[in-house]
């Protein structure tokens, strides 16, 4: 069994996103592309925008610290700590509102 504590992980990619030029910092917490299940731990520095791309899978997206922005074409969500939003299975962007930690949940299809 592994245990990873997501207030220190959410601490670490905050601080990593700060040191980017785009404002974005990534890693994997668990699975990957040998898995079904894949989460990953995003920081953002406020202004920062993951660009327009498509989900490989069901996804969601647990915000864990700050506020983000969630759009799909003419729909946009605004979610801030405590609160998951479910990605849309089509094209979809992410802007955060104010600096953000989320963990991102994708159930990839094989």
């Amino acid at each position: 069994m592994e245990k990873f504590s997501l207030v220190a992980l959410t601490r670490q990619q905050m601080q990593a996103a700060v040191q980017t030029t785009n404002g974005i910092s990534a890693k994997t917490v668990y699975g990957g592309h040998e898995h079904v299940l894949r989460q990953t731990l995003i920081g953002l520095r406020a202004g920062a925008v993951m660009a327009e791309h498509a989900s490989p899978g069901e996804a969601t997206l647990h915000v864990l610290e700050g506020r983000v922005r969630l759009v799909a074409g003419e729909d946009g969500w605004d979610g801030r700590a405590g609160d998951l939003l479910i990605v849309p299975p089509g094209r979809h962007s992410v802007e955060a509102v104010e600096d953000a930690a989320v963990l991102l949940t994708v159930g990839q299809h094989r």
